[in-house]
């Protein structure tokens, strides 16, 4: 059975090319039914992308070109291709030849539990497919509803009172104000999402749209129940600060006609997507769930882009009907590391706003704005709920100009930009050696190194803080993990040269100055996958360590012993740094792409970016193949929720 296609599977996996559980999935399929090497080849492809963030295999992709889909040689596809024997031609034949095989539901036949679905063109894994299904149907239905209740003149009247009180000024130049828009759909139902790039204001947005919701729940205000959350630590600090500080502004404004000051102080710190859902360990179970759903009224989620799918499913999962969703992100910036591209498919309509004559109508009413035309269509109930913002109040100047260059796919304007040096805020250093890229990490890191050196036995929590904000100054990003431009090679390398310079002193595993990113939640100690804190000498234990962490004004410490999730964080990759924000990032690109590194990637590096951005690579070719290339992740969320 298959030995000729299983061989040649065993080849890919051992040159790098497949995950040996791709292999190993296709195995327990033909254990459970027919084993056609057919159906073999569409698991082992299922398993592979699903593992690089795809939630689907298209039927399409079957006959389509190998680098695209995988990153393959013509002459790898062709011999897995040849392993296989009869390679069906177009897609109604691949569909016809899964929808026979016991061990795939072909949707509106008879469902027994089979572990593949086919849902027209698309080939899942039974469990992305029911995510994807949950995701449409809630997210639309929590859509629709806001849609149809959107109509009492009374309702608008007030939303138009309080908007014009927390949006005194019009926009410069007479443009749009995106942000008093924002406001106003998000009131319109249980759902709202505001998508914009850097320094568009996403915060500043929905700290208004939560003094909003404050000053409209009339008998209900004092009893409003408001939870904020992200993907990571990190980024929940920084929602959590970020909102702080506007409402405070806020209430100096609107004064005793709304106590924005105490509304504010019982919300709470923000938390991790993990925790509020109340993550156990040992399983992929949360404690909230359908049948225990969470005790709030209104959900504010940050850094929408790094959710995956089954995550999403399971947040929308254990939220009350009646509560009302609120997700920010920059729908541009990367996908999720896992699988799927939830908050792309949300906003795929948002460029072009795409809104119905009742969604002007009512955005009017309770704006005194009146939208674009060009803004206007026949967008789905998403479309209605969702709201781009496009202008960077911060985000300007050669930084802001790489980034939407870079986002526009122009290679050269990219090239220019970086080139052009100007004002000395952008770099691009040709890598020649690793020295030059090992200089900066010096220049960079020595400003936190010596805090430590001068950190007294006596001092406090406030000097610790001092000291991870200048550690998060400046950071080296990654876009590999591995080889010598990589997060493994760098970390090391940056490690020997520190110490080389008497910055620190590395006598094991733990020594001062380690800054560790957590890798895996750990609900024992209280961090999570992502979190990044300093190791710092134990002022109650001489000869002990312990990691600190910043939480927004104050900071956290464990005992570095009981971490055993981490690694060493002078460099990370791209991914991880999402929901963070240095001063000076330093972007390292590898020698070779192997057409794997995409646009996205690049944007979401240099929107890490708050004052500097540097680019380092031995080979240039690399970026201008990466602007040119988008990340497509196969997923039928779209088609789902404009259907």
């Amino acid at each position: 059975m298959g030995k000729e296609f299983f061989a040649q599977v065993d080849a890919l996996t051992e040159a790098g090319q497949l995950r040996r559980l791709s292999g190993a999935f296709a195995r327990f399929i033909a254990s459970v039914g027919e084993a056609s090497p057919q159906l073999m080849a569409a698991c082992v492809l299922l398993s592979e992308l699903e593992g690089r963030g795809h939630s689907c295999l298209l039927l399409s992709e079957l006959n389509a070109d190998p680098a695209a889909l995988l990153g393959w040689s013509g002459d790898e596809w062709r011999d897995l291709r040849s392993s296989v024997g009869n390679w069906p031609e177009n897609v109604a034949d691949w569909r016809d030849l899964l929808a026979a095989c016991t061990q795939v539901w072909p949707v509106g036949g008879d469902n027994v539990n089979q572990p593949l679905v086919l849902d027209g063109d698309r080939l899942y894994l039974r469990r992305y497919w029911q995510d994807e299904t949950h995701v449409a149907g809630a997210v639309r239905g929590r859509a629709l509803g806001g849609v149809l209740a959107a109509d009492a003149e009374a309702e608008t009247a007030e939303i138009r009172r309080w908007l014009d009180i927390l949006f005194p000024h019009a926009p410069r130049g007479g443009s749009t104000d995106w942000q008093k828009i924002a406001c106003a759909v998000a009131m319109r139902g249980k759902l709202g999402i505001i998508t914009g790039g850097p320094g568009t204001g996403k915060t500043y947005t929905v700290a208004r749209l939560l003094a909003l919701l404050f000053a409209t729940a009339g008998e209900r205000q004092a009893g409003l129940r408001v939870a904020l959350a992200a993907p990571t630590g990190k980024a929940a600090a920084r929602l959590k600060q970020s909102i702080d500080i506007a409402l405070d502004e806020l209430a100096g404004k609107v004064g005793s006609a709304l106590p924005l000051r105490e509304l504010a102080a019982r919300m709470g710190a923000a938390r991790t997507l993990h925790s509020l859902l109340g993550a156990r360990p040992d399983t992929r179970a949360f404690q909230h769930h359908a049948g225990n759903q969470l005790d709030v009224d209104v959900l504010i989620v940050d850094e929408a882009s790094m959710i995956h799918l089954e995550m999403m499913s399971a947040l929308l999962a254990a939220l009350p009907p009646q509560a009302t969703l609120i997700l920010l992100g920059d729908k541009d910036q990367l996908a999720s590391v896992e699988a799927g591209a939830v908050l792309g498919d949300l906003c795929h309509n948002a460029e072009a706003g795409e809104y119905l004559p009742e969604t002007l109508s009512y955005v009017e009413a309770c704006t005194g704005q009146q939208v674009p035309g060009q803004y206007a269509g026949h967008g789905g109930p998403i479309a209605q709920q969702t709201v781009m913002l496009r202008e960077s109040r911060r985000f300007g100047g050669p930084i802001g100009a790489l980034a939407l260059a870079v986002n526009a796919g122009d290679a050269g304007k990219a090239v220019e930009v970086l080139r052009s040096g100007e004002d000395g805020k952008v770099a691009w250093t040709d890598l020649a050696q690793s020295s030059d890229l090992l200089q900066l990490a010096l220049t960079g890191y020595r400003p936190y190194l010596q805090l430590i050196k001068n950190l007294s036995e006596n001092a406090d929590d406030i000097v610790r803080l001092g000291i991870l904000r200048s550690f998060e100054s400046f950071r080296i990003l990654c876009a590999v993990r591995e080889g010598e431009w990589g997060v493994s090679g760098l970390n090391d390398a940056i490690e020997q040269r520190l110490q080389a310079a008497g910055l620190l002193k590395r006598t094991g595993e733990w020594y001062v100055g380690r800054p560790v990113m957590v890798t895996r939640n750990d609900y024992a100690t209280g961090v999570f996958n992502g979190d990044i804190g300093l190791t710092l000498p134990d002022p109650a234990r001489p000869g002990a360590l312990r990691v600190y962490f910043s939480e927004g004004e104050t900071v956290r410490s464990v005992l570095a012993t009981r971490l055993r999730n981490v690694e060493t964080a002078f460099a990370m990759t791209v991914h991880k740094s999402q929901g963070s924000e240095f001063a000076h990032t330093a972007m390292v690109l590898p020698k070779d792409g192997g057409g794997m590194l995409a646009r996205e990637l690049i944007y979401t590096g240099i929107t890490r970016a708050r004052d500097y951005f540097t680019l380092l690579t031995p080979n240039g070719q690399v970026l201008l193949d990466a602007i040119g290339q988008r990340t497509q992740r196969a997923s039928g969320l779209r088609h789902l929720l404009d259907s």
